[in-house]
Formats: structure tokens, C-alpha cells, sequence
């Protein structure tokens, strides 16, 4: 899947426009290099400012309910 797709599908980032934005600015790596697939156990690192945050990806799937998003990743 997309990095920019499933970064809005997991609702780490709210709109797809703005997961896009964030990619192509390249804040997003995903296993220590920019890519654009994500497969099930990649580390997503996104740098917001001085902040940086961990993601591994758990599942990777099409569409997820607001309640079943949080599942598709785990905070490090």
C-alpha cells in the first residue's frame, strides 16, 4: 500500500492531501529510508518539528473503521 494511503487509512494523519504533503516533503521514512510501500512489521518514522514518532505497521488493509484504525499500528 501507499505510505500516504495508509498513513490516512490508519488515521495517523487525518486527510490524505495533507499524508501526502508530508511525504513528498520527505518527513516520513519508513525502515531508515523514504519509500512509498508499506508492508505488515515496517517502522514508520514521521518528524513534526523537533518531535519524531515510531509507528510499526501491525496490518495493512484498504479501509478501516474509526475504531478499528488503531489496531493497524503500534506507538514506539
Amino acid at each position: 500500500m501507499r505510505l500516504d494511503k495508509y498513513l490516512k487509512v490508519s488515521r495517523i494523519i487525518k486527510r490524505r492531501t495533507v499524508a501526502n504533503e508530508v511525504c513528498d516533503a520527505k518527513h516520513v521514512n519508513v525502515n531508515g529510508r523514504a519509500s512509498y510501500d508499506v508492508k505488515e512489521g515496517d517502522v514508520i518514522e514521521i518528524t513534526f518539528g523537533q518531535k519524531v514518532t515510531k509507528y510499526q505497521v501491525l496490518n495493512v488493509t484498504e479501509y478501516a473503521t474509526k475504531e478499528s484504525a488503531s489496531s493497524m499500528y503500534k506507538e514506539l
